[in-house]
């Protein structure tokens, strides 16, 4: 089915377009992530498994690939799959020239890659870079983008020219581990949980918005929400879709080792909520880094604050004239302009 304005209003909300039935337009067919199947998945439920487990997919990797790199940031998920790969191995770490957005993933990249002998490459990312990358995973995506999917395709690219055969993300690790601590510090109402994951209110930018509360409404307990199950499947698609979208443009494969596992005892909520996230990975950390102290999580940064500070935005009449602009995340201000290079590119 063709509907534009519920597919702008989708990726508005949830930065992708969650029914698989829509499109923006016709020949233009949305691709999204299907997670490995629970019965794939490998059960852990200590470090040591999981330390065990990924090691034996490490090494049947380097049974069929003979250069395998990595993204790597300054936090534990990445700086712990690095731990795996063999000695001069290629590592990316984004950076973004006249800002402090990425300064402590240069530096604990840094010293991961010193500790372990790999060859370290910083991947500059620069408005010029959005603007030559997005029109790209755009066109392969068939829909506006997450701002991280510029970012993976240049060094997706980088990472080409280097030779690498493999690349290695530890994507998942949040959602597998129980990394999302401040989207599930609390049994949530529905309507504050809905107000608490919309990236961006539909109704408060565009001229046609179109009701996005059915997706909501699957995970509906009365007046409670079951965000556990919301984000293994909403939040797990949008997410994982981006790395799939950018890695494939770049006609580059990947893979995620943490993607592979599932947590064999139910999740210590107690634990997760009193300071201690994705404590089976932090031990994995400790394990792998006893002489460093254990990070807390990083989001993979991006340049958006800086890039879209003076954006007065959108124009088109797609959106509207009274947009708050001042009130918005650089994340949001992101969306809205790739919203518009999207429009431009395909409804001019």
């Amino acid at each position: 089915m063709i509907d534009k304005d519920f597919c702008l209003s989708s990726y508005i909300a949830f930065r992708y377009i969650w029914r698989d039935d829509m499109d923006f337009m016709p020949g233009m067919h949305h691709r999204l992530f299907e997670s490995v199947p629970a019965k794939e998945r490998i059960g852990v439920k200590a470090s040591a498994d999981i330390d065990r487990e990924i090691q034996r997919q490490f090494d049947d990797l380097y049974r069929q690939y003979n250069s395998i790199g990595i993204l790597l940031s300054g936090g534990m998920d990445s700086a712990c799959l690095a731990s795996y790969l063999k000695p001069g191995s290629h590592a990316y770490t984004f950076t973004a020239p006249d800002t402090q957005v990425f300064n402590e993933d240069e530096e604990r990249a840094a010293a991961y890659c010193k500790k372990l002998g790999l060859q370290h490459h910083f991947v500059k990312i620069t408005f010029d870079d959005y603007k030559q990358y997005t029109p790209t995973v755009m066109a392969t995506k068939c829909a506006p983008v997450h701002s991280i999917e510029p970012q993976i395709y240049k060094a997706a690219l980088m990472a080409r020219e280097d030779g690498v055969e493999l690349m290695i993300v530890g994507e998942s690790a949040d959602l597998i581990f129980g990394g999302m601590d401040k989207l599930i510090s609390r049994e949530w109402l529905f309507d504050d949980f809905v107000k608490r994951y919309t990236f961006l209110d539909p109704q408060l930018v565009l001229s046609n918005p179109v009701d996005m509360s059915p997706l909501y409404e699957r995970y509906r307990q009365g007046e409670h929400i079951d965000y556990m199950t919301f984000m293994d499947d909403v939040f797990a698609i949008e997410s994982s879709s981006s790395y799939l979208n950018a890695f494939g443009t770049a006609e580059m494969p990947y893979y995620d080792p943490y993607a592979r596992l599932v947590m064999s005892e139910p999740l210590d909520m107690n634990r997760v909520r009193n300071g201690e996230p994705k404590y089976l990975v932090r031990g994995l950390y400790a394990m792998k880094y006893p002489e460093r102290e254990i990070p807390f999580k990083i989001p993979m940064p991006r340049p958006v604050d800086a890039i879209f500070k003076d954006w007065q935005g959108p124009v088109r009449e797609e959106f509207r004239k009274d947009i708050p602009m001042d009130t918005l995340t650089g994340n949001q201000k992101w969306q809205l302009w790739c919203a518009e290079q999207f429009l431009d590119t395909y409804f001019a």
